[in-house]
């Protein structure tokens, strides 16, 4: 398939800010409506990469939300996907007509989810839920209490209602109070306010001072001292290092291992992705799923034209992009606590240098924006294989143990 389009993802956000699942789509550009087969198109190329034969679903227990127009009911491409973890959002005008309709029908009695678009709040309940089992429904801040009325109505339904668009904290904690069950936004780019820390806690300090000692090439037996320090510290490093599909093909049994079969540039990355999950100040779920999918793609976008030692900091730079927000500290003071290579400083304070280039092309992956293919073309890099990374990153996210 010749694609020249790119992916653009969207979590689903629960009332806990845990990511449900993701809503995936082609970039839309200046407001144009894509094509019918595009739409197609898309179920294929998700059905190939996020589905593996001996492994099954890529995304574990995550729902896959598509967009469908009346020919994709009856796609090959759909039967790949597990049903129970994918639903298809079809417009209510469509329904009116009765092919689609008994289309609709017989994908819900196969397992797949049907979300319904643009339906009448009103009739929710009554007409909706023997043909669908989610409905979106538009927030609107304003009037709260008939709103409130609404949902209440469908959710004596099967319905689960989906709010859309939520941009801001407030509205998401709104949406969570009126009992939706998925809200769909920008808040994976948002920090979450919460109680400002001074400075570090002290499982982050402790990371800190692995990362420096990792850099400097400290002697094992010197690692491990600082590390029994915090017991709960060596039990995630050594879930994150079982969890993330190394390959080891067998189990790491204590650092020491960890070390002599990683080396020291990947011990590297897992205390990076630790100190993001030690933080205790406006820590989100969706925020760091969203640094560790971003700092894996940035990995990945780099892997034809860097050195593979490269990739390390890649990751790190993707990481630390979204640590100031998961830290709840200005960037310049995680950078000033936190010793970096030179090319990684740059790309996170200019998207410059040699990384800078692939952590704005990952982060513009985030966004509907124009700019994704020119900056993939200044790097050489096709749509497809973008598109391949990105979904690689999102399966690969899955698998670490945060």
């Amino acid at each position: 398939m010749h694609q020249t389009n790119f992916i653009v993802r969207e979590p689903l956000l629960d009332p806990k800010q845990r990511v449900i699942g993701y809503e995936l789509c082609w970039q839309q550009q200046d407001g144009a409506t894509v094509a019918d087969a595009d739409l197609e198109a898309l179920v294929g190329f998700v059905a190939e990469h996020l589905v593996d034969e001996q492994l099954g679903w890529l995304m574990r227990d995550k729902l896959l939300f598509l967009d469908a127009v009346p020919a994709m009911l009856s796609l090959d491409a759909l039967h790949a996907l597990p049903p129970e973890r994918t639903v298809l959002s079809v417009r209510t005008r469509d329904l009116a007509n009765p092919d689609i309709r008994a289309a609709v029908q017989g994908l819900r009695a196969g397992g797949v989810g049907i979300s319904i678009r643009g339906a009448n709040t009103d009739l929710l309940g009554r007409n909706l839920f023997s043909l669908a089992n989610f409905a979106e429904v538009r927030f609107a801040g304003a009037d709260v209490a008939t709103q409130a009325r609404t949902y209440a109505a469908a959710k004596q339904s099967t319905l689960r209602l989906v709010g859309r668009p939520v941009s801001t904290w407030q509205d998401f904690d709104a949406c969570a109070a009126l009992g939706l069950d998925a809200i769909v936004g920008k808040l994976h780019l948002t920090p979450r306010p919460g109680n400002p820390v001074k400075g570090m806690n002290p499982a982050q300090t402790i990371i800190l001072q692995l990362m420096q000692m990792v850099q400097a090439n400290e002697d094992v037996p010197k690692i491990e001292a600082v590390l029994k320090r915090d017991p709960a510290l060596i039990y995630k490093l050594l879930r994150f290092i079982n969890s993330a599909g190394f390959g080891a093909g067998r189990e790491v049994q204590s650092l020491r291992q960890a070390i002599s079969m990683l080396g020291y540039a990947p011990l590297y990355r897992w205390l990076v992705l630790l100190l993001a999950t030690a933080s205790s100040s406006g820590y989100s779920p969706v925020l760091m799923e969203t640094a560790v999918v971003r700092a894996r793609l940035c990995e990945l976008l780099g892997q034809k034209a860097l050195p593979k030692s490269d990739g390390e900091y890649l990751f790190v730079a993707g990481m630390f992009s979204l640590l100031d927000r998961l830290l709840g500290l200005p960037m310049q003071e995680v950078l000033d606590t936190v010793q970096l290579p030179d090319p990684v400083v740059r790309a996170l304070l200019e998207r410059d240098g040699v990384y800078g280039p692939y952590l704005a092309l990952a982060e513009a992956c985030e966004l509907n924006s124009n700019l994704v293919g020119s900056m993939a073309a200044a790097l050489d890099i096709s749509p497809l294989d973008v598109n391949k990374a990105h979904l690689s990153a999102l399966a690969w996210a899955q698998n670490v143990a945060v």
